[in-house]
């Protein structure tokens, strides 16, 4: 029968041997590396995901190697042309080397500090290379590459790998921005007074050219008009007189019906004239032959 001190010594150990165990056990994620250190010395770099054995007395520091985001506060700039641009741009990043980066920064937020003073670094050098066009609309794209590879090349020696950069935004600071809308308000309200200048002009000669060819028209067909009035006041003498040369009796008729027709007109029919004049002849006489005086009997 074992002794009570026999079973003692025997969990100890059992004790003993699992915390060993579980020192010299560890986990590697697959969105970690790891650096494992033996007295703050580094001894090794793990890379691949699962679980791994160290020495029980050695220590692990997991670093991120996922694609890190690198947010950098707005930014004042002077492009070539001396103009000053408000910049605010972010980048994407890896830590590709953990070994150096472990020794050379140590931390991420370290290294976000530091690749921001770079960051800025690098956009002021190659926008102070260009003009505010260049920025704004012309070259971006080719920009934000050539900044990326200068801010890649100066975080290579921290074994960070720089994925990306981009101006999410470039403008002028507000109050040059008040001073640009105003110039291009005034220029675009000189423009419009032009154009209604010069629309105006053009509405005058439209109208002087309408009025000009209204009078020609006009003139025209009343030249016409008075053409076909003479052709017609001819045709209608010509007419006339063939009636009146045929029967002059009707014809002197037909122009005193016409005559009375416009003489008595409603609402007036006054008329000072003798009762035997020649214009009531029909009044007098069907046959509009005047009456003959009788003459006086010896």
């Amino acid at each position: 029968m074992r002794s009570p001190v026999t079973g003692f010594v025997t969990l100890l150990g059992l004790l003993l041997l699992l915390i060993v165990a579980y020192m010299s056990l560890f986990t590697v994620q697959q969105t970690e590396q790891t650096i494992v250190l033996q007295f703050g010395r580094p001894v090794d770099v793990v890379t691949a995901p699962g679980l791994h054995f160290k020495a029980p007395w050695n220590s692990v520091i997991n670093i991120d190697k996922r694609i890190l985001d690198l947010e950098n506060p707005s930014q004042e700039a002077i492009a070539s042309d001396q103009k000053r641009l408000v910049v605010d741009a972010f980048a994407r990043y890896r830590i590709k080397d953990a070994l150096r980066f472990y020794q050379s920064i140590g931390s991420i937020q370290a290294a976000n500090v530091q690749l921001t003073t770079l960051l800025n670094a690098a956009l002021r050098r190659v926008l102070g290379e260009v003009t505010f066009i260049n920025v704004v609309r012309d070259d971006r794209e080719k920009l934000m590459l050539r900044i990326r590879d200068q801010l890649d090349r100066e975080a290579d020696g921290y074994g960070i790998e720089v994925v990306d950069v981009r101006i999410r935004r470039a403008d002028l600071p507000d109050q040059n921005s008040q001073a640009v809308y105003q110039r291009m308000k005034t220029e675009r309200e000189r423009e419009a007074a032009e154009f209604r200048a010069q629309g105006g002009q053009k509405a005058q000669e439209i109208k002087s050219k309408a009025d000009r060819e209204a009078t020609v028209i006009e003139a025209e067909a009343r030249s016409q008009a008075d053409q076909t009035r003479g052709i017609g006041d001819a045709e209608r003498n010509r007419l006339f007189a063939e009636a009146y040369g045929q029967d002059p009796d009707f014809f002197a008729f037909y122009r005193s019906m016409t005559a009375y027709e416009n003489g008595l007109r409603s609402n007036d029919t006054r008329f000072l004239l003798r009762p035997d004049s020649d214009f009531f002849r029909y009044f007098s006489n069907p046959s509009g032959k005047m009456a003959t005086e009788t003459p006086a009997k010896p």
